[in-house]
């Protein structure tokens, strides 16, 4: 061990910074170093990371107490890598109790054990059907589920694992976008060919006053810095940036931003009850001009907790190349139901498309209203977004 702390963090603490360094030195030629963090886990929550010579190198929040890193491999939600100098533990006090919290550091070069791996990969499974819906000429709707983790971050599952049930539930685009950390995008284009699916890479840049998704292969977005060089560091690489479940109990958006992203998680599966316009009051407030998209925030298997696909956003891309699903984002072709099988509701040219609605109620955003008759209806199409209700009002689907 080269390094033993233990510190007493209070209120003040947390006060005067989110995030604190604690420094240790990695002297040349090392092979290894392992960072465990200890604290009573009953009184509080402080978040763990890393932090290099050469920047960032990685995150697993509250997920993990322990990481190491050797020039090739790393735990999953750090990047691989030794280089000489000053190194620190890096840790969010995302809770501090009124009393304080005792905390525990150790550093150990070389590294007591090797880093976590992930799991094998599973077999492909077989794929669900695929719905022939109705496009424009050139393009197709592909089902994306654009909020998943895996152990990268907070999840149970390794990026294979999720890409084997992404096919399992008939997704074709899924976005892996874990905490703080784009360790698992290396791995993505493998399991993207390997099970036919693809997996968009990105990133939840997370924070105690909001969430928000970058999308894209655009390097690591600095959660710590102000929400307003994350809009422009995603734009300036060509990314997509998305505000995340901005109702969503106590991780819902706070950050004032007159630069806005250019979607929004409208949909995220924390909208369990659908009668509720809450998501919709937010958009409407918020600007309707931002594209709304759905996630279903994936971690683990949990009857009562999210699942995958649940909610489905619908994109009509030209190809299912993560750079064409980005332009279709770009170019606002969404429409968002319950899931994959589920009634929806599509802009196709002039047109509205309602898919296996029969009986719902096609709203715009004034409020007007007419019937489906059906299982495959077309209107004349309206500027501006509309959505299909059951008779009660429950919302079934959403187009833009």
């Amino acid at each position: 061990m080269i390094m033993r702390v233990e510190r007493q963090l209070t209120p003040d603490d947390r006060a005067a910074s989110p995030y604190l360094g604690v420094p240790f030195e990695v002297p040349a030629g090392a092979a290894s170093l392992e960072a465990r963090l200890t604290y009573d886990h009953a009184a509080g929550v402080v978040d763990l990371g890393c932090v290099g010579p050469d920047g960032f190198r990685g995150w697993s929040g509250g997920a993990r107490s322990r990481y190491a890193i050797t020039p090739e491999a790393a735990t999953p939600g750090y990047l691989p890598g030794i280089e000489p100098g000053e190194w620190a533990v890096l840790l969010g006090l995302h809770r501090i109790p009124a009393e304080g919290l005792t905390v525990t550091v150790e550093v150990d070069v070389p590294a007591s054990g090797p880093p976590e791996t992930e799991p094998s990969a599973p077999p492909v499974p077989s794929r669900p059907p695929r719905r022939g819906l109705p496009a424009e000429d050139g393009l197709s709707w592909l089902a994306c589920d654009f909020h998943a983790h895996t152990l990268h971050s907070d999840g149970e599952l390794g990026t294979a694992e999720l890409a084997a049930k992404a096919v399992q539930d008939g997704l074709d685009v899924l976005a892996i976008t874990d905490h703080n950390t784009v360790s698992h995008h290396p791995l993505l284009p493998r399991w993207s060919a390997q099970y036919g699916v693809t997996l968009l890479p990105g990133q939840e840049v997370t924070t105690d006053r909001g969430h928000a998704n970058a999308f894209g292969d655009i390097g690591h977005v600095d959660f710590r810095r102000p929400p307003s060089t994350w809009v422009t560091a995603v734009r300036d690489r060509g990314g997509l940036l998305s505000i995340n479940h901005p109702l969503a109990a106590d991780c819902s958006w706070h950050h004032p931003l007159n630069d806005r992203p250019p979607l929004a998680e409208i949909w995220h599966s924390s909208w369990t009850d659908r009668t509720w316009t809450g998501p919709l009051a937010w958009w409407t407030a918020w600007g309707l001009d931002t594209l709304p998209i759905g996630g279903s925030d994936f971690h683990r298997f949990d009857p009562h907790g999210p699942a995958l696909g649940r909610p489905v956003t619908w994109v009509a891309a030209e190809s299912t190349e993560p750079a064409a699903i980005l332009d279709a984002l770009r170019a606002g072709r969404t429409a968002l139901a319950v899931s994959v099988d589920a009634p929806l509701l599509l802009r196709v040219d002039d047109e509205f498309v309602a898919v296996g609605a029969d009986g719902t109620v096609l709203l715009d955003t004034e409020g007007r209203r007419r019937l489906v008759h059906g299982d495959l209806v077309r209107f004349p199409a309206a500027p501006g977004p509309h959505r299909l209700e059951t008779p009660l009002a429950s919302i079934v689907a959403i187009t833009t």
